[in-house]
């Protein structure tokens, strides 16, 4: 399960800028076609955060869409899978714009 190293490097940075003071809540981007399961980083949370700075932190994710433009067509596409094709063509020559994001967008901590 590569969510847990993922879940321990989300923990990682929130304590490195948090500087000590107690997080409270984390929100965090995970992009559609990142092939990380939002499911297992809510669940390994909680697990990596005990006897931390960020024990009790809530949790937020947010589901960040595929996209894509196309290069055939010229239009943006909705992708559901990384090598997915156009939903107006159907080619498959599709330029990934957002869906592969993971990132910490936000952590709040006490002053």
């Amino acid at each position: 399960m590569h969510e847990m190293s993922i879940t321990q490097g989300i923990i990682d940075l929130c304590l490195e800028h948090a500087g000590g003071r107690r997080v409270r809540s984390v929100d965090v981007e995970i992009g559609e076609l990142s092939s990380v399961v939002p499911e297992s980083i809510e669940f390994c949370f909680e697990a990596c955060c005990r006897d931390t700075a960020l024990e009790g932190a809530t949790l937020t994710i947010v589901r960040v869409p595929g996209t894509g433009q196309c290069h055939e067509c010229g239009r943006e596409t909705v992708l559901t899978e990384l090598y997915g094709s156009c939903c107006h063509c159907g080619s498959s020559r599709v330029a990934i714009m957002t869906g592969e994001e993971l990132r910490v967008r936000e952590i709040e901590v006490d002053d």
